[in-house]
């Protein structure tokens, strides 16, 4: 259980639990499958890259600016587009090493979750939380539950939700039945 985790992980886990307080299941999510997901984005960030770079060398005049005048300088405007697109690209990479760094964690007490890498972001599940549960379940079983949903607004003011919860587990019935049952405060195995 614990000890398939990387050290770091288990000590963070380990220093999250109360005293008393006992792991009855451990998870980490499927980076690849995770990863497969970032990679949708590349129809986008491909032609966008793509873009950024022609306007870029062609505000230059097709050469390489030497620096000598004012107007080549112009296309050092297409450097942020450049940058953008290349962040874009590079995400399904991220996505993998943030799913390698999250954790997700059922005690007999709670549930929670561990993300991050030098800075850990903890969300806890107490069992009053877990009342309304939802499973997005896969073929192969594997799947996501939403344990909870903020609502913020954005830049232009319009209402978005971040669902929150445990991704990319594989089994997802089983857990969220461990989580039904925590959630009932019943006696968890």
């Amino acid at each position: 259980m614990i000890s398939q985790l990387k050290l770091n992980l288990q000590n963070r886990v380990r220093s999250e639990l109360k005293p008393g307080e006992s792991i009855v299941w451990i998870g980490q999510p499927n980076p690849n499958r995770l990863m497969w997901v970032g990679f949708a984005m590349w129809f986008f960030f491909i032609p966008w890259t793509a873009f950024s770079l022609f306007w870029t060398y062609g505000a230059a005049g097709f050469r390489i600016p030497t620096f000598t005048r004012i107007t080549d300088l112009f296309p050092l405007f297409g450097l942020p587009f450049i940058l953008i697109g290349l962040g874009g690209l590079s995400s399904p990479f991220w996505i993998r090493w943030k799913a390698l760094n999250t954790v997700y964690v059922i005690t007999d007490r709670r549930a929670f979750s561990l993300e991050g890498g030098r800075t850990f972001v903890v969300r806890n599940y107490t069992p009053e939380k877990l009342g309304n549960i939802v499973r997005k379940e896969r073929d192969d079983g594997s799947g996501d539950l939403i344990l909870d949903t903020a609502w913020y607004k954005d830049s232009d003011g319009d209402s978005r939700k971040n669902e929150l919860g445990f991704y990319g587990i594989p089994d997802v019935k089983r857990v969220e039945y461990l989580l039904e049952r925590l959630a009932a405060n019943r006696q968890l195995p």
